[in-house]
């Protein structure tokens, strides 16, 4: 295992955003098998959304487009995946992470 002092910010960034995408994605009922309805939580999923798309866009001047295009691209994925979830879908603007992405079509 590498000492975290070798490991490059972009990294760990990144590596914590794909942590929060892949809780987000099991909480909206997108993960695989049979008890992926058990899993999904929309509540959980609202709040693991919204903290990913602050720490994209906080972090995206920081890590560069290269780094941060996907990170959106998922993050837009997600915010789509949830409004499809949702039986009573937000308003335009104000779904998860809305406030900081704007609004996702």
């Amino acid at each position: 295992m590498r000492d975290i002092a070798e490991v490059p910010a972009v990294e760990v960034i990144t590596t914590a955003a794909v942590h929060l995408m892949s809780a987000a994605a099991v909480k909206c009922g997108l993960a695989h098998g049979p008890d992926a309805e058990e899993l999904k939580d929309l509540d959980e999923a609202r709040k693991l959304i919204t903290a990913l798309a602050g720490f994209v866009t906080a972090a995206a001047p920081e890590i560069g487009s290269q780094h941060a295009a996907p990170l959106r691209d998922g993050l837009r994925s997600l915010q789509l995946a949830f409004r499809e979830a949702s039986e009573f879908p937000d308003a335009p603007g104000k779904g998860p992470g809305e406030k900081f992405t704007g609004a996702v079509n």
